[in-house]
């Protein structure tokens, strides 16, 4: 398969896709350990070019998060600036990405299975 835009694997439609699966979960996951603010998450996600996005994506997610109740915000200032908005991770956060933590394995086997090359059966 090639990429369209010619960025690069990390950046072509299936890396995408399954950035875009995964995404929210590892959000989760940075919260799970404490508070943090936008630019921090992307940070982190950075370190990592295949889970790296952009505002336009991570800000979206972190509105969807706060709707759905997985995750919080609260306000704090900041020494550099205006003051930062905060997320953290709720209760039904926690179960979701316990419940996201323990189906991983077996998805990840399952798919690596399929993907091998005589060993569907």
């Amino acid at each position: 398969m090639t990429d369209p835009e010619g960025s690069g694997a990390a950046d072509g439609s299936v890396a995408t896709q399954l950035r875009k699966g995964v995404l929210e979960y590892c959000v989760l996951a940075l919260l799970r350990d404490g508070p943090r603010y936008g630019v921090e998450l992307l940070q982190e996600l950075g370190r990592f070019p295949m889970l790296a996005t952009s505002q336009g994506t991570i800000y979206p997610l972190l509105s969807r998060l706060r709707r759905t109740g997985l995750a919080d915000t609260f306000l704090r200032d900041s020494a550099t600036g205006p003051s930062r908005r905060y997320y953290t991770l709720t209760p039904a956060g926690r179960s979701a990405l316990e419940e996201f933590a323990t189906l991983w394995p077996d998805f990840r086997s399952a798919v690596d299975h399929v993907l091998a090359p005589g060993e569907q059966s």
